[in-house]
């Protein structure tokens, strides 16, 4: 079976040493993103525009990716609407939530099929540390959706038997321009609370993606892991 995988969020600053790391192993590499496309190109790398805040896209999308039998599937989708508790509201949740939660589970379903029957199948969900000590202030509906990744049906024990592995990975503090989207956010403060002292770098984070996606993980199936520094 020829090696392809898809990765949501590709465009994000784990996203793109991640690329690297499958093209360099001969992947076929179908990249999705939102606004802003990656500078990489191979013949092997495929690019997927598409902003999933807009009704009928995901449907689209969806349409697109069931034509293709992937040997892995990985989400890096970490959208933050900047909004708390209080100033939430039944749209932006839903957006929120569809946007990190419901349509990369519906994906993984999706892409699982063909996986059970080629017999091969790696799937990664990226969460967040935020989810261990409750979120931030203005990433709520994140990590909500985050929690929500983290949990991982029973059945997909049952995929094991046709080498299908379904993982969550929880992120901790990388040095992403994620955080700057976080209004009054003190990173110094927030650092000198891990005990390792410092964020991570992306391409420390993209290689543990790349393992556990890949066939080089050959026994690790149905766990959240947690890559934090310590924390």
């Amino acid at each position: 079976m020829k090696k392809k995988v898809i990765i949501l969020g590709a465009s994000s600053d784990i996203g793109k040493p991640l690329l690297n790391y499958f093209l360099n192993d001969k992947y076929e590499v179908y990249a999705h993103y939102n606004k802003v496309k990656p500078k990489i190109k191979s013949k092997r790398l495929h690019y997927i525009k598409c902003d999933f805040s807009i009704e009928g896209n995901f449907k689209n999308f969806m349409d697109e990716i069931k034509k293709i039998s992937f040997s892995s599937f990985i989400n890096l989708i970490g959208f933050i609407d900047g909004n708390d508790v209080e100033k939430t509201n039944f749209s932006k949740l839903t957006n929120s939530l569809n946007i990190n939660l419901k349509y990369p589970i519906l994906i993984a379903n999706e892409v699982s099929k063909k996986m059970k029957a080629n017999k091969f199948g790696r799937i990664l969900h990226c969460s967040s540390i935020g989810v261990k000590f409750g979120g931030g202030i203005n990433s709520y509906s994140y990590s909500i959706a985050k929690h929500g990744l983290e949990f991982i049906p029973s059945y997909f024990k049952s995929l094991i038997k046709y080498n299908v592995f379904y993982n969550v990975l929880r992120v901790g503090i990388t040095k992403t321009k994620l955080h700057k989207s976080i209004k009054n956010k003190d990173m110094k403060k927030r650092v000198s609370l891990i005990p390792i002292g410092r964020m991570a770098k992306p391409i420390e984070i993209a290689k543990y993606i790349f393992y556990l996606s890949s066939k080089d993980n050959t026994f690790i199936s149905n766990q959240v892991l947690s890559i934090s520094g310590g924390e």
